[in-house]
């Protein structure tokens, strides 16, 4: 009396989330031994099929019957047949089980050492040549291995990092953070970007205190590098005046060719009209650029791989 109790707890018609779950583990190990036995339609052939005793198989099927509170099976001897519940109850059994069994061949294709996959985050300011000359290098020796690219600034990157959608990301700055793991790879410097006809324009270098009454275009707060904006006018003795603020470093570039203000970016892939970029000599003005990924977090093997090869590039990840 007390199994028919917590059964029909378990079968409440509330849908209480609780009630469910625990149902769901009561039924999920029976899945696979239901779908055997009504494949073969004989306890006995699917017990020898499954490699299981017929008595466990037996006394799963009983339990399963219980806990649903219905009749499955209708039994004929040393056989059985399906009843119309044990018909649309096999429906979606057969559906469950095929989806378990494609995500687990693509986990296994995943974690393949020659053609698995790897989930890869960078900042927007990296796509146009240094991660497309990273992978380059990378599949040289890893042909087959297979990538999933995301561009983002670094704060939504590492939440990426921490919900197991990415396995590793190159960011600035560096975090620091107790769940997370990060090696220093590089350090990129910063240029005062102002329009070509702009007064500083005939310049080739500047203090940045020398720019603290031109009106900035920055990145919106949350990227690094308006953390970076701002710390780096803190310690020239000023708070930027911010104009406008963007999400990629090329649309600032384009703001300040067209005469909107001036920005602290880092160096383009190429060149752009209309703008005269200043080496920034005080406050020494640059970013320092790493990898991360989450402590403890095991690594497939081509992940292994990428990660061993990003730390192989210290010192020599950005173009020169």
């Amino acid at each position: 009396m007390a199994h028919q109790h917590s059964s029909a707890a378990r079968l409440s018609p509330s849908g209480d989330t609780e009630d469910m779950a625990q149902m769901s583990k009561v039924l999920a190990p029976r899945l696979a031994y239901f779908a055997g036995v009504a494949r073969t339609e004989h306890v006995t052939r699917a017990a020898q099929e499954m490699n299981v005793p017929q008595s466990t198989l037996s006394r799963a099927m009983a339990r399963l019957e219980q806990d649903l509170g219905v009749d499955l099976f209708a039994r004929h001897g040393r056989t059985v047949s399906l009843t119309p519940a044990g018909r649309t109850f096999l429906t979606s059994v057969e559906r469950a089980l095929a989806e378990v069994e494609r995500a687990a061949e693509q986990v296994r294709a995943d974690a393949d050492p020659a053609t698995g996959k790897v989930a890869f985050g960078f900042l927007h300011t990296m796509g146009a040549e240094t991660v497309p000359g990273l992978l380059q290098a990378f599949r040289a020796d890893h042909p087959r291995v297979r990538f999933s690219l995301v561009q983002n600034y670094g704060e939504a990157m590492l939440e990426r990092l921490r919900a197991g959608e990415l396995d590793l990301c190159l960011t600035s700055p560096v975090p620091d953070a107790p769940d997370l793991v990060a090696r220093r790879l590089d350090e990129q410097k910063l240029r005062l970007v102002v329009p070509a006809d702009h007064p500083l324009a005939t310049r080739r270098r500047i203090r940045l205190a020398e720019a603290a009454d031109e009106t900035f275009v920055t990145l919106e707060p949350g990227y690094g590098m308006r953390r970076i904006t701002d710390d780096l006018c803190k310690e020239a003795g000023f708070k930027p005046r911010i104009a406008f603020e963007g999400e990629e470093a090329e649309t600032l570039r384009g703001l300040v060719a067209a005469g909107l203000g001036v920005a602290l970016l880092p160096p383009p892939a190429v060149p752009r009209p209309g703008v005269v970029e200043l080496t920034v000599t005080s406050p020494r003005a640059a970013r320092e650029i790493g990898v991360a990924w989450l402590e403890g977090h095991p690594d497939t093997p081509p992940v292994a791989a990428f990660k061993k090869f990003l730390l192989s590039r210290r010192g020599s990840l950005l173009p020169t």
